[in-house]
């Protein structure tokens, strides 16, 4: 059954727009660009998932799945018949499942370093780092410290795992991260004509230009790929300012 997901308003615009978070965060994920965004044109509503922020207590199976059905019944609740969305990293993947359930509502897709629709397979020592990461903090941050290049400030990886613990419910986390990287729904969303950005950081050793166009642009016929060169893993942290205008410049293409 679906569940009212927690989110904030932000803006008055016609073009609606959901922005999902990842793994490491919940609808805190946004806090650095939301000051910058063009309230006039858009609205956004951001989102906590299940086990995540608000909804942490939230009891579910913490699928992308069950996450895409969410986000559909916030729309009806919203009176939102046709929105776009943008999904960091776990949140693109739950965006691409709402692409694959109701394809006529959505306007344009954003992906933030998606995470592709087939999943992302891992060796097993990488494996057993990220499941560990439900509990370990050092391991969290080495996750943080790797996919951004490894060359951003102590403070801010530090800062990044305690925003994580805090916001985050540890058994969700875990289940969340089987489904993200497990689950394999692609034909699902294969030829999708749905206009698609994917927006990666050239620092990103795991979701970056060359394996992001390989899956996002086979899902959409009308992928385009964007990277800055700047980023790691998390634009919204790493490189606030171009996120929001490539972001928005993309969303603005189509005629209101």
């Amino acid at each position: 059954m679906a569940f009212p997901l927690p989110h904030t308003l932000l803006g008055s615009g016609p073009h609606k727009v959901f922005a999902v978070h990842g793994w490491f965060a919940d609808r805190s994920a946004y806090a650095a660009v939301s000051a910058d965004l063009d309230l006039e044109s858009f609205t956004y509503a951001l989102v906590d998932l299940r086990g995540y922020g608000e909804a942490r207590g939230e009891a579910g199976a913490y699928t992308t799945q069950e996450g895409a059905v969410d986000l559909v019944a916030l729309a009806d609740r919203l009176g939102w018949d046709r929105f776009s969305l943008i999904g960091h990293s776990m949140g693109g993947s739950v965006a691409q499942r709402v692409v694959a359930a109701v394809p006529e509502r959505v306007r344009r897709i954003v992906g933030v370093s998606p995470v592709p629709a087939a999943g992302l397979a891992m060796p097993p020592e990488q494996w057993e780092l990220f499941t560990s990461a439900a509990e370990l903090a050092e391991s969290r941050r080495a996750i943080l410290d790797i996919t951004t290049g490894g060359n951003r400030p102590a403070a801010w990886l530090d800062r990044m795992v305690g925003r994580s613990f805090e916001c985050s419910d540890p058994k969700a986390f875990r289940a969340w991260l089987d489904s993200w990287a497990r689950d394999d729904f692609h034909t699902e969303i294969e030829g999708s004509t749905v206009p698609a950005l994917a927006v990666v950081g050239a620092l990103d050793p795991a979701l970056g230009a060359e394996l992001t166009r390989r899956t996002w642009g086979r899902c959409f016929v009308r992928a385009e790929l964007a990277e800055l060169a700047a980023a790691g893993h998390y634009a919204m942290d790493e490189t606030p300012l171009e996120l929001v205008r490539v972001v928005e410049d993309f969303l603005r293409a189509e005629r209101l």
